[in-house]
């Protein structure tokens, strides 16, 4: 059995390493605050005190970290990945990052002869926690068979679209999709409680028919809980969105739909600072009180 190592214990990279050890895989982990590995450790993953204690002692080294920056320092910094990473070990990136700083990735491991993937996921904390990821690759072929094992524990769909980056770019089209539904969904809900329709009607009537989405049928009934808890941050949906756009205007391609739901995303989390509340927060616009 491969050692695994895994870097960022938050809502999602929580509920991987959880089914990893179900698995029977053995997990060491690192993440900046200790207290936040609290669950995995109970659940047998082993501590490391950083990301170069990680990779030294792993087949494959996973990270999951908020920001683009992050990663950066994870795998770069005095006491990073790339300073403990041995040779013939595979390097795996499921932020949702830069194609840029992936490829940059990628090209120092083949100076270290190192195997490196991105893989960024869909699918939210309930995903992460059922073990149903969507699981979106980008690498070199032989590398991303030896990870479909692992893959299959964590993830229920799982596909490989090229290159370095090219799972980064499959991210932002899947990030762009989800903006769409997030806006729908959300001014649905105001426009049918201003109607004076009954909400939860509404949710189960749409679910089933041609307005089915996943956003309305795992967040419309959280939204109506008032239930704000992150599945997955508004403030990394900011900054996917960002990201997407930034790629879009490389490609010159302009995005009108996705520029409105980032500046709505914009609000909630700068102008309102709601940026730790989970995606489906954005509802809060217009009902500040609920």
């Amino acid at each position: 059995m491969q050692k695994i190592g895994f870097i960022g214990t938050g809502v999602m990279g929580t509920g991987i390493i959880k089914n990893l050890l179900k698995a029977n895989f053995p997990v060491t982990v690192y993440n900046r605050t200790k207290a936040h590995a609290a669950a995995v450790l109970a659940s047998g993953a082993t501590w490391a005190d950083s990301p170069c204690e990680v990779a030294a002692s792993s087949d494959i080294t996973i990270t999951m970290v908020g920001y683009p920056q992050d990663v950066e320092a994870v795998y770069y910094g005095d006491e990073g990945i790339f300073a403990g990473a041995n040779t013939g070990s595979i390097v795996v990136d499921m932020t949702t990052s830069t194609p840029t700083l992936v490829q940059r990735i990628a090209a120092t491991a083949i100076t270290r002869d190192i195997q490196a993937v991105d893989a960024p996921v869909s699918g939210g904390d309930i995903g992460a926690k059922n073990g149903t990821l969507t699981i979106m690759a980008g690498g070199v072929q032989s590398t991303y068979e030896q990870l479909v094992p692992l893959f299959k524990v964590i993830g229920q769909s799982y596909h490989l679209f090229g290159g370095a980056g090219k799972g980064q770019h499959a991210k932002m089209a899947n990030q762009i999709m989800i903006a769409g539904t997030m806006t729908g969904m959300t001014e649905m809900l105001v426009y049918a409680k201003k109607a004076g329709l009954s909400l939860p009607d509404i949710i189960e009537t749409l679910s089933a028919g041609g307005a089915a989405n996943w956003s309305l049928t795992n967040y419309g009934p959280r939204i109506l809980a008032r239930d704000y808890t992150p599945g997955f941050f508004a403030k990394h949906f900011l900054k996917d969105l960002r990201i997407a756009l930034d790629e879009a205007q490389k490609q010159q391609l302009d995005l009108p739909a996705t520029k409105a739901a980032a500046e709505l995303y914009r609000r909630l989390v700068e102008d309102k600072a709601l940026g730790d509340d989970g995606t489906q927060a954005l509802v809060k616009l217009w009902w500040p009180a609920e």
